[in-house]
């Protein structure tokens, strides 16, 4: 038995409410539960209660045991007081306010329907379960998921807009220096994430502005901030970046000193740092005014066509300064561009919406349903227990889903375990 499930019980009356008695045989009629406190002080503000023939408007306090009340040390703290209703779920003790007067106490599983408290045992018994409602997750009605995976989806935008806020307020509101910087990270994926983060903002955005005009000079920059050309290869390509680059360096008085060194190892070629910020490059160089047109663009294939772009020709029989490969076009991929999108796009547009005051929920939906849905073991497993992952709505939700609801045992918090715990 957990509080939270008590909790849960008397915030949503999953309860007798007909036959609510006190412990001393007073009718109980609740009027209104209260407001739930998450912080320090009784678990419920401001309830309405009725207890025999007294109307009462106070706190109420939530224990698994009334003796709980002393563990707590609340007979000590005047903020308890003004308690009107003591809930629990043994009544082992009575309790009193420091001005000697009995607080009322209302024995919770006198009322408690045993099928919810049969359920409640039945989805928090893991047995090795990965997730609590494992044996369940297919029972649940597509209407509930559905919508629950919405707000998901909403949730996690949130999650991401904490570091899109403090970036914010380290470049003094500049957003396009912002989607710039969350741009970058996710250009290098999980390997290299960190290190293109500290590249984009080791540079001022105004370089970014003023370079854009020449793709090498852009190549030049990003790759010189990385630590690139540092070696001492004798191809002309590299050559005139590393002239670009000094240049630039002196110039814009650059420093790269806390840039994170860039890892090759273990990565597929297309993923090579050196394609992927020479992408980069392409892009600033194609779309002068990239941030607008991200804020602009309303659906899926407006998102492709901007980021349809490829590295620079160098590239195309190369992967590294050094060696020679097969000839190929480094063109960003679909795939990649959905993860820009559901990593970068999506929160920085919703981020910027909700700054504005405009509406923009409906176009985030339309467009996060019409990108394919991730693949990974989270998302794999979930549709593995049923088929709920079309598209990256639903991937993106059900990493919420798994990260911050059950992996923290949030049953009662979850849409899901509700319906499972009353069916």
């Amino acid at each position: 038995m957990q509080e939270d499930f008590i909790h849960y019980i008397w915030k949503h009356k999953k309860m007798d409410l007909n036959k609510l008695k006190t412990t001393q045989g007073e009718a109980v009629l609740v009027t209104s539960v209260g407001q739930h406190n998450f912080n320090s002080g009784p678990d419920f503000f401001n309830a309405q209660l009725k207890i025999g023939n007294q109307l009462w408007a106070g706190n109420v306090e939530i224990h698994i045991r009334a003796s709980d009340w002393f563990l707590h040390n609340h007979e000590q703290d005047k903020a308890y007081d003004n308690v009107i209703l003591h809930v629990v779920w043994e009544h082992d003790t009575d309790v009193f306010r420091s001005d000697n007067t009995a607080i009322p106490t209302l024995q919770l599983q006198d009322f408690t329907s045993k099928d919810v408290l049969n359920n409640y045992e039945k989805l928090f018994s893991k047995n090795g379960k990965w997730i609590n409602c494992e044996n369940d997750f297919a029972s649940v009605d597509d209407f509930v998921l559905s919508n629950w995976l919405e707000r998901l989806y909403f949730e996690r935008l949130e999650r991401k807009s904490g570091t899109i806020q403090n970036l914010l307020k380290e470049t003094k509101n500049d957003w396009e220096a912002v989607f710039f910087i969350m741009l970058a990270k996710n250009f290098g994926l999980k390997v290299n994430g960190e290190s293109f983060y500290s590249i984009a903002k080791s540079i001022d955005f105004s370089i970014v502005r003023k370079s854009q005009a020449n793709q090498q000079a852009l190549e030049a920059l990003l790759f010189g901030q990385a630590g690139l050309l540092e070696q001492d290869f004798e191809n002309a390509y590299y050559l005139e970046l590393v002239e670009a680059y000094q240049f630039l360096k002196h110039k814009f008085r650059l420093e790269n000193n806390a840039v994170l060194p860039l890892q090759f190892f273990r990565l597929r070629p297309p993923n090579f740092p050196t394609i992927r910020l020479s992408q980069l490059a392409s892009l600033y160089h194609e779309h002068k005014t990239l941030f607008s047109n991200v804020i602009e663009a309303e659906n899926l294939e407006d998102f492709y066509k901007l980021f349809k772009v490829s590295a620079a020709s160098f590239w195309n029989s190369h992967y590294t300064f050094q060696k020679t490969s097969k000839t190929s076009s480094k063109k960003l991929t679909k795939s990649f561009i959905d993860l820009l999108l559901i990593n970068t796009v999506l929160p920085i547009k919703f981020c910027y919406a909700k700054e504005k005051g405009q509406e923009v929920d409906s176009i985030i939906l339309k467009i996060a349903s019409d990108i394919a849905s991730e693949k990974n073991s989270i998302v794999d497993a979930f549709n593995n227990l049923e088929k709920v992952s079309s598209a990256s709505l639903q991937s993106q939700a059900l990493i919420q889903l798994k990260n911050e609801y059950c992996d923290k045992n949030k049953c009662l918090q979850c849409a899901i375990g509700n319906s499972l715990i009353n069916p």
